[in-house]
């Protein structure tokens, strides 16, 4: 009588590897993805989208990469959510749901603010407007990251990066090919342009609900007890106080490991050649000549397929493969593809090399950032200081779209698309 070999042990099966991916936590973990993704296209891809339209300059354009800085700065008052307790909604939510409630609802209100500002009269009160979306984005970033990483066991991280980063794209290509299509669609139902995008934009703000949903029916993390006991003891304690002590120690903490200089320098480089490529392309499939139609279905839809498989391919990767060999393996892969918008911008206006442009790149760009996240995820392990640690971390992480990408519209202006992207390609050599 024979019988089946003993599986490895630690290592599970297939089944068991696929069963993680509903269990209540990761499944939590993907909504609080989509509602952290939906934020990121409106101010991205729909934004430049409607300022084309309007008729704003592509140099001014490129200067609205400003709109990111609070993903660079979020670390800035990252403690204020390790050190204080907001009012009410964290006696009846908890330590980390009481925050996400208060961000999610500042987000409606920011999106809704949004809908209303006009390009084409007064591009200030865009900027403002999306200045304050991106700022309550941010702070929910921090918010979703250090949940996801203090509720999520160590078993259960790899299928919960990449459910994050899937559910994060499905959010931004709903906020941005969903936004584009909406606006077609209201133009078609005979409204105006104005208030085709004023629809779209209050739409999308609609659907952060989906987050609120996700922020009640979470589990508010087991680390919280101990951080609300450090709480306790510090209760006489002014908030600045707290927060002060909060800071110095997240930086303290981190700091104290070896190459902690190294780390940070390799953080803000990992994801720089791919942010800079992906800063303009919607005014480049524009300018290409492609319809705001075949923008939204080619580079979203495409794009969306291509990044859904590409973010399971990199939870994958994570878990089958060492980090380092992963790290490897994805940043030359992220930044490599990045040639293939090079080509494009040669073929012109042809969807099938559009299609497979977009393919490649959004699918090894998924890739990169599930085993990037895996790697950030395990640098923060204190939960007394989890949510500034990876705020820092993510905030560098963002230079490349924000800083970096300031002056992106003037170098496609000065170069042409051709090189344009050849210098982005060239961006990876430093990682």
């Amino acid at each position: 009588m024979s019988t089946a070999p003993p599986r490895e042990a630690g290592r599970p099966s297939a089944l068991e590897a696929l069963a993680v991916y509903l269990k209540p936590r990761v499944l939590v973990v993907l909504l609080l993805g989509f509602s952290g993704g939906l934020p990121f296209s409106l101010t991205g891809m729909a934004l430049q989208a409607w300022m084309t339209e309007s008729g704003v300059d592509i140099r001014t354009i490129g200067l609205f990469a400003a709109i990111g800085i609070p993903y660079l700065i979020k670390f800035l008052w990252a403690p204020l959510t390790d050190a204080l307790d907001v009012p009410i909604l964290s006696g009846w939510l908890g330590r980390r749901r009481g925050w996400l409630m208060l961000t999610q609802l500042w987000l409606m209100a920011a999106i809704v603010l949004l809908a209303f500002c006009s390009p084409a009269l007064a591009p200030l009160p865009v900027a403002l407007a999306a200045l304050m979306v991106a700022t309550a984005s941010a702070t929910q970033d921090i918010l979703i990251d250090a949940f996801r990483v203090e509720s999520l066991p160590e078993e259960e991280q790899a299928a919960g990066m990449a459910s994050y980063v899937a559910a994060y794209r499905v959010g931004a290509l709903i906020s941005g090919a969903g936004t584009l299509f909406l606006v077609s669609g209201f133009e078609g139902l005979g409204l105006g342009r104005q208030a085709a995008w004023t629809g779209g934009f209050v739409v999308m703000a609609v659907l952060v609900l989906v987050g609120i949903v996700a922020t009640l029916l979470a589990v508010e993390p087991a680390q919280s007890v101990a951080a609300e006991a450090e709480h306790a003891t510090h209760a006489r304690e002014n908030a600045v106080t707290r927060v002060g002590k909060a800071a110095v120690g997240a930086f303290l903490d981190f700091f104290a490991r070896d190459a902690a200089i190294a780390v940070l320098a390799f953080v803000t480089l990992f994801k720089l050649a791919d942010a800079l490529a992906l800063a303009l392309t919607t005014p480049f499939v524009l300018d290409l000549g492609f319809s705001r139609t075949e923008l939204a279905g080619i580079v979203k839809g495409v794009g969306f397929i291509a990044t859904l498989t590409g973010g399971f391919a990199g939870g994958y990767v994570a878990r089958a493969l060492p980090l380092a060999r992963s790290l490897w393996l994805g940043g030359f892969l992220q930044s490599v593809t990045i040639l293939a918008f090079a080509w494009q911008a040669v073929a012109g206006m042809d969807a099938v090399t559009l299609t497979f442009t977009i393919t490649i790149q959004y699918f090894t760009d998924a890739i990169g950032t599930v085993i990037f996240v895996a790697y950030l995820s395990a640098l923060c392990g204190n939960p007394l200081h989890t949510a500034t640690q990876y705020a820092l971390l993510t905030a560098l992480t963002a230079a490349g779209r924000t800083v970096f990408s300031l002056g992106t519209g003037y170098m496609a202006h000065a170069t042409g698309w051709v090189w344009y992207f050849l210098i982005c390609a060239s961006a990876a050599i430093p990682s």
